[in-house]
């Protein structure tokens, strides 16, 4: 099968969806691996190492999508990306559609087989190929948040450790899933006072065994949250509901109780996002301002990372990437029900019952498809 790479071209996204160790594998297995010129320079992979590595190297994005049966991505596709899909191709890439009815239309209308990253389920519910993200997310959550409570950023000018004499921030997290209970790691282990908020009790159980004390839990409800959000320097919304669109769970009225200065991370954007006012930013233009809140939300912010963001997704994504050239999409879902639960759409089909509630649309199950 002929795989192909292009280079991501969503705003300061530097992640690249093969390493040269990906290709290797795939050529070894029989395949052509394709990948745009230039697709790793700001993972810090040269052209030269995927040609080592057995990959041609293309001139430019239409050659590239053009050459692939199978594209692998890390981004959706952007407007500019939309003519460059076409019938019968099949594209393995995190999509996130619930937020993203014109993508949705386009991929239909294109008849393209779409794959989504974040839909792709374990029987234990887990989401490998998104899991290697949110933890990255996570982190990054109280770094950023840090910086931009910062006076200069015009911030509450709190640091978010306090120092002696002084208090610390006090840091909310939304929802204790892969993103959030790496939020709260790293916010502990920067020294705020730390609140972590799920609606499940045994995940606040694991959090209150883990950090003895150190970081508060509380069961998430309307009214612990609209309390927390008012004692708060930094809220992060750390929400997931798989493949659907995220519940908006704090109002703009409720925004406007907070500290003048304060700071709102929304890690779960790309999905529609946590708070009223969530709307994607840019790592070149990260945040703007409700009433007197900050809010930042990047909806790619792992590729501010992007050389341990490029092989941690790459990791995990490659031998699934590797089943779909190995025995084509259909056999290879079949096979795997996990990754069957990635299908999108197909042929002019909407496959996701979740996007299709998101968007009021209609869906053809997959079990049919499969078929």
């Amino acid at each position: 099968m002929r795989i192909a790479v292009p280079r991501e071209v969503m705003d300061s996204e530097g992640r690249v969806a093969i390493t040269p160790s990906g290709v290797h594998e795939l050529v070894r297995h029989g395949h052509e691996v394709g990948v745009e010129t230039g697709a790793g320079t700001s993972t810090s992979i040269a052209d030269a190492d995927f040609t080592a590595a057995g990959a041609t190297v293309l001139p430019d994005a239409a050659t590239t999508w053009g050459f692939g049966e199978l594209v692998l991505k890390v981004k959706e596709p952007v407007p500019e990306e939309y003519p460059l899909l076409r019938e019968g191709q099949t594209l393995f890439t995190y999509l996130h559609l619930a937020a993203d009815r014109a993508l949705t239309e386009e991929l239909v209308r294109r008849r393209v087989t779409s794959v989504a990253y974040e839909t792709v389920e374990l029987p234990d519910r887990s989401l490998p190929l998104l899991a290697p993200m949110s933890e990255i997310a996570g982190r990054l959550a109280p770094q950023v948040g840090a910086h931009s409570l910062m006076s200069a950023q015009g911030g509450r000018g709190v640091l978010l450790g306090g120092v002696s004499g002084v208090y610390s921030a006090r840091v909310v997290v939304i929802g204790a899933g892969v993103a959030g209970m790496n939020a709260a790691a790293m916010a502990v282990g920067m020294h705020a006072d730390v609140v972590l908020m799920d609606r499940d009790v045994s995940r606040l159980r694991q959090a209150d065994a883990l950090y003895q004390g150190r970081c508060q839990t509380v069961m998430s409800n309307a009214y612990e949250i609209e309390r927390a959000i008012t004692e708060a320097d930094l809220v992060i919304g750390a929400v997931l509901l798989p493949g659907a669109r995220t519940p908006r769970l704090v109002t703009n009225e409720q925004i406007a109780t907070m500290r003048p200065g304060s700071v709102v991370v929304d890690i779960s954007v790309d999905q529609g996002g946590c708070f009223a006012d969530s709307r994607p930013t840019t790592h070149s233009d990260p945040t703007y301002r409700v009433h007197d809140t900050v809010f930042y939300c990047v909806s790619n912010m792992p590729g501010a990372v992007s050389h341990t963001s490029t092989y941690a997704l790459t990791n995990v994504t490659v031998p699934y990437a590797l089943a779909l050239a190995n025995s084509g999409w259909r056999e290879a879902m079949r096979a795997d029900r996990a990754l069957a639960l990635g299908l999108a759409t197909h042929d002019g089909a909407l496959v996701s019952a979740p996007v299709a509630e998101a968007h009021g649309m209609e869906h053809t199950p997959l079990e049919s498809v499969l078929a």
